[in-house]
């Protein structure tokens, strides 16, 4: 079934054939003190996990509010950009799940009328448009290109490719728990990273659609499509972009041996179908799926035992 927020790879596998599947790169490792120098250091403890909301949705198992523990660990600031995923993949020459399958799935109003007519929509999800060619390279498929998007986080990039990365910069992916305490930054059961406006004084604060899903964007909030990874106030803990933007993988599975965690929502986000940019939000995927709207952000360990 799929996600109306991130559709998965088996919704198109049926109508794009067989894969061909790229042999894997040998990869050589970041320094991984580099990396670690980038990340910030959150102490851990309890806190209260999960949300009650009105506006929740409890199939996705937003809920019950429980207490919940982490211990100390690093998290970056950002999302992956563009840039730190272009010098992994020149350093690895990895190729991405989207490039070995071809495609990729890019939200159907950034596509030129010609790549549209011949991008097969997804039935359930007709806005999401499987668009051959589409990678992080290639966002919106041929022709265009990431160049001026250095400081945006890559997309198109599967669980698989998350974790490539992450072996790489000798970091890994948070776990949903250690996601949550983070994003809260500090704040106690508040709707978003801030607090529970969202627009406090009518001042943005995340970028999300504006206006009406989907045929309408005022990109009121000064974005249309993703922003780059500082935009936005950072939340007590220094993280930007924790809500909107682009939806993060998590460590976790969501269902057994099935489809992974995501979290955070994405600039396609909007209440009248997909209200998940509030902090306590939770979706899925399947490791080897990919759109123009997820991305990730790393962790690692600190010295210390971990719950």
């Amino acid at each position: 079934m799929p996600s109306c927020c991130t559709p998965g790879a088996g919704d198109a596998h049926a109508a794009t054939g067989a894969l061909t599947v790229a042999p894997a790169p040998r990869r050589r490792p970041a320094d991984p003190r580099r990396a670690a120098r980038r990340l910030i250091d959150l102490p851990g403890g309890r806190f209260l996990m999960g949300t009650d909301d009105p506006d929740s949705f409890p199939a996705d198992g937003e809920g019950p509010v429980r207490e919940a523990e982490v211990g100390p660990f690093k998290i970056a600031p950002t999302a992956v950009t563009n840039a730190q995923f272009a010098a992994f993949v020149k350093a690895t020459g990895h190729v991405t799940d989207a490039e070995r399958f071809g495609y990729s799935f890019v939200f159907g109003g950034f596509l030129s009328a010609e790549v549209a007519a011949v991008s097969p929509p997804v039935a359930a999800v007709p806005w999401w448009r499987a668009v051959a060619g589409a990678t992080w390279r290639h966002p919106e498929g041929a022709g265009s290109s990431f160049a001026a998007r250095q400081d945006h986080p890559v997309v198109h990039v599967s669980w698989h490719d998350a974790q490539a990365y992450c072996t790489w910069s000798g970091t890994r992916l948070p776990t949903e728990t250690e996601w949550e305490y983070a994003a809260r930054g500090g704040l106690e059961q508040r709707r978003y990273p801030w607090g529970d406006e969202l627009s406090p004084g009518g001042r943005y604060m995340c970028n999300i659609w504006r206006g009406d899903f989907p045929d309408l964007n005022t990109a009121a909030d000064g974005w249309e499509g993703t922003a780059s990874a500082k935009s936005f106030r950072p939340n007590g803990f220094g993280l930007h972009n924790v809500v909107g933007n682009v939806w993060e993988w998590c460590a976790d599975w969501f269902a057994p041996d099935t489809s992974r965690v995501m979290r955070g929502g994405s600039y396609l986000c909007h209440d009248s179908y997909c209200n998940r940019y509030r902090v306590a939000a939770r979706s899925s995927n399947t490791p080897d799926s990919s759109t123009g709207n997820i991305g990730f952000r790393v962790a690692a360990d600190t010295a210390g035992p971990r719950p």
